[in-house]
């Protein structure tokens, strides 16, 4: 019996038709890319362990999909009473008291390299190599796949695209104006109303010092973060299980419940973190932000309503190489995760050995951007890679006339199909149809002779018979 067919869980197939609205969002997303004056590159899917390991925080590091190493990988374990170990002894010795042995060893001794998990890190390990070669500030896009060992969800993958642009050998907050605006651009022309969350770490590392607990910073971050998943109490639970006292709990709990406007926030953070020099940091580069935005739009109303800008104390995005200004973008219209997130790292390169280089980014969702639009039906009627006409053709003789004329038709850039048979005209009307093709040139013998094509619109059901420059008016 023949196996089923299936793919993975958290992956997806596309169909042509589907391939045509991805590739708008890409198209769109690269366009602005470009307006701002970002360069393209790719890095490997694969990456060194050791490149991506310790950069994500625990709960990241376990959602990499690490690769086995090729070969015989057993003969890698280390022996047991002198002999080479199997599979029965490895799984004896990693469930033995006292064995000394543990996943994380295992891991190194069988997987030397992983999956990308982000293009950030990948980005910072290529800024590093390639020093020599590129122009500070650097500014680049990338837009490639990412894989992570998530559990499967509605909006959550385990392969999913990502759109990154980020800028590095600049601390100016004019890029994260740039990025801001990046963001209001791309999503009015897709069409998408959404709301853009900011916070700042340093304004995180201000509380977290505040309330007596500057050495807890990643615990907190980590726990806020999940506080739309998961509700307040849940984090509240984390955070006394991961050993903050409930003194300090509680002196959290104000702060995640601050309201008001933006400028009333950060009036109170500017009294909050009084006796905290990084988070006055932090508010006041928040502050510089903001104000780039005012500026930027001034009096264009459109703009500002486009992307409402909300200062969010409680996103704190759980990555551990963020340092700055984050953000998180969410769709106001539909019920989804983001769709957008990024901030400002100080010092990721640092880790590859090239420290003091500080960047910042963003990165747009493609597959959840591609829910979004799915669910509230904004794609444009046509896509740009649509076939615009087929030729069909009564005969042999008819199908190397039409040969000819599709051949000029796409010099001039015209997409053009020709059926490759001439079977019955019924079943070449209907393959334009299932295509959704908008219009058939028709090809027998009169048509031949007088050198013209029978044009058929497909929507209205017009014909008229069209010479080549006809042909091609009405085409374009």
């Amino acid at each position: 019996m023949a196996q089923k067919p299936s793919i993975p869980k958290g992956t997806r197939d596309f169909t042509p038709q589907e391939m045509a609205k991805r590739n708008y969002i890409f198209d769109t997303i690269r366009s602005v890319f470009r307006l701002y004056g970002f360069q393209q590159i790719e890095t490997p899917a694969m990456e060194n362990l050791s490149t991506l390991m310790g950069k994500y925080g625990e709960e990241g590091d376990k959602l990499l999909f690490k690769i086995l190493n090729s070969g015989d990988w057993t003969k890698a374990l280390p022996p047991i009473g002198g002999e080479t170990q199997g599979d029965e002894a490895m799984r004896s010795s990693l469930q033995a008291d006292g064995a000394g042995f543990s996943i994380g060893k295992l891991t190194t001794l069988v997987s030397e390299k992983g999956l990308r998990y982000d293009l950030t890190v990948p980005f910072a390990r290529f800024v590093v190599q390639n020093r020599d070669k590129i122009q500070f500030p650097f500014k680049r896009y990338q837009i490639q796949p990412v894989w992570r060992a998530d559990r499967p969800q509605k909006g959550r993958y385990r392969e999913f695209y990502q759109c990154d642009v980020d800028v590095v050998g600049t601390d100016s907050l004019v890029s994260e104006l740039e990025l801001i605006q990046i963001v209001e651009e791309v999503y009015r022309r897709l069409g998408i109303r959404v709301c853009l969350k900011l916070n700042n770490r340093k304004i995180l590392a201000g509380i977290a010092e505040i309330i007596g607990e500057a050495d807890r910073l990643i615990d907190i971050t980590v726990a806020i973060d999940k506080l739309d998943k998961i509700g307040l109490d849940n984090v509240n639970n984390e955070l006394l299980a991961k050993g903050l006292p409930q003194e300090a709990v509680d002196k959290l709990q104000p702060i995640l419940h601050l309201s008001g406007s933006n400028t009333e926030k950060l009036e109170t953070l500017r009294t909050v973190l009084a006796a905290s020099e990084v988070g006055l940091k932090g508010v006041e580069e928040t502050e510089t932000v903001l104000k780039l935005w005012a500026n930027a739009v001034g009096g264009d109303e459109a703009m500002r309503s486009s992307l409402p800008i909300e200062l969010d104390l409680t996103l704190a995005r759980g990555l551990n190489y963020y340092t700055g200004a984050i953000f998180e973008v969410k769709a106001l219209d539909v019920e989804i995760g983001s769709i957008t997130g990024g901030g400002r790292y100080d010092n990721l390169t640092g880790i590859f050995g090239m420290p003091g280089v500080s960047g910042v980014g963003i990165s747009f969702g493609a597959d959840r951007i591609y829910d979004v639009l799915n669910q509230l039906d904004l794609y444009p009627a046509a896509s740009v890679d649509q076939t615009k006409v087929l030729f069909a053709t009564f005969g042999e003789a008819e199908l190397a006339y039409a040969l000819g004329w599709a051949k000029q038709l796409r010099a001039s850039g015209v997409n053009v199909e020709v059926y490759p048979e001439p079977v019955k005209m019924k079943r070449q009307m209907n393959y334009a149809d299932q295509k959704q093709i908008p219009f058939v040139a028709i090809v027998g013998g009169d048509e031949m002779a007088a050198g013209t094509v029978m044009l058929k619109n497909m929507t209205t059901g017009e014909q008229k018979a069209c010479s080549l420059e006809e042909l091609h008016a009405a085409l374009m």
